[in-house]
């Protein structure tokens, strides 16, 4: 495979020449049956950046540059991975910072890790292995761990550990497929972004446990407030669309109809006819749970939805026996508890509570049994 190693420059005339350098008389040897190339990202530094990689290119004719003007990391980075990919023929861009944060001699690790298999490979400094410096004063190191912590709670992936870091290996299929919906992320959110996306589609993310230090010359890009407004900003309002325009919003509307028929069914047997509330609301999950059934296979879940009799019947059958569980030891069991202890005519409060602690466990179960998203 030809990778392309990405160092996103501005203003880095101290770190560059010695950051080539290990690359290519330190790393890329180590590397085998890869073509390695170094395509730096230089938004016109005013220090000399570009021109100290023009020297070096002489000497290394695996160097090359892409300068643009100056609109943020995101936008360097979709630049000249684009071009790496699109006019250099990679199959693989490496993005890092060029400050010696991390050690470029980490990148063995990372193409391991695309040598078997995975899609993206991402840093991590937050699980076994991977550590932040020891001298950050402890304000840093809480916002750096509760930051990911954040990120990781509100998009509900645990399995991601480190969404900030720049150090990432991405294979041109996840690059193609991410890169269209990337225009609007110019900054330092960009790595939250692409990271999200690569994710939400599915694609085999790795991780390699690095160890983050302090840069030794220069001096950091962040704008600390900023980028903390931009990160709760980002993460929310993406979280948010998520919810009301994906499954999990058509869950609701799926739920509601089902809602509503229990509901009548509730009224009408407890009203007109004075039958236990457990009862009638158990009558009623019969109902409700085939329309849910019926809904989700064919609106919510549509991507992973059932297409043959068997399949139908057998999940079918399946739905019932997780619903029911959820609706005789929830729903129906808040209601009976209800009616023991505050009694029967608040029996439609009991009900409505119980829904709201079902519709989570019923999304879980569903999306995690009956609708298994599939691996890319």
């Amino acid at each position: 495979m030809k990778i392309f190693v990405v160092p996103a420059t501005y203003n880095e005339k101290e770190n560059i020449e010695k950051f080539i350098t290990v690359l290519e008389e330190e790393v890329f040897p180590k590397i085998k049956n890869h073509e390695m190339h170094i395509i730096v990202a230089d938004d016109f530094s005013p220090d000399g950046t570009g021109e100290i990689v023009k020297t070096l290119m002489k000497k290394y004719k695996n160097l090359d540059i892409s300068q643009g003007e100056k609109k943020g990391l995101g936008a360097a980075y979709m630049r000249t991975m684009g071009h790496a990919i699109r006019e250099l023929g990679a199959d693989v861009v490496v993005s890092i910072d060029a400050d010696f944060q991390f050690d470029p001699h980490d990148l063995i690790k990372f193409v391991e890790k695309i040598d078997q298999g995975y899609d993206m490979v991402t840093q991590t400094r937050y699980s076994k292995g991977g550590s932040i410096p020891e001298n950050w004063p402890p304000q840093r190191k809480l916002f750096s761990i509760v930051a990911n912590l954040f990120v990781r709670t509100v998009f509900m992936k645990f399995s991601v550990h480190d969404w900030t870091g720049g150090f990432r290996a991405i294979k041109k299929d996840v690059f193609l497929k991410v890169s269209p919906e990337m225009e609007k992320y110019n900054g330092y959110i960009f790595q939250i972004a692409f990271l999200h996306k690569a994710v939400a589609y599915g694609f085999k993310i790795g991780e390699v446990p690095l160890h983050f230090s302090d840069r030794k010359l220069g001096s950091s890009k962040i704008a600390p407030l900023g980028y903390i407004i931009d990160v709760l900003t980002f993460v929310m309002f993406t979280r948010m669309k998520e919810l009301i325009t994906g499954p999990f919003g058509k869950f609701l509307v799926v739920g509601g109809t089902g809602f509503l028929i229990q509901a009548v069914i509730l009224r009408i047997m407890v009203g007109m006819f004075n039958i236990d509330p457990t009862i009638s609301n158990l009558s009623g999950a019969v109902f409700a749970i085939f329309s849910n059934y019926n809904l989700n296979n064919f609106w919510t879940f549509r991507n992973e939805r059932v297409k043959t009799i068997g399949q139908y019947v057998w999940k079918l059958l399946n739905f019932y026996a997780t619903s029911a569980v959820g609706v005789i030891l929830i729903q129906t069991g808040i209601i009976f508890l209800g009616d023991q202890l505050f009694g029967k005519k608040y029996y439609f409060v009991y009900f409505i509570f119980g829904t709201a602690i079902l519709l989570i466990y019923n999304f879980t179960v569903y999306r995690l049994i009956i609708w298994r998203k599939k691996p890319h």
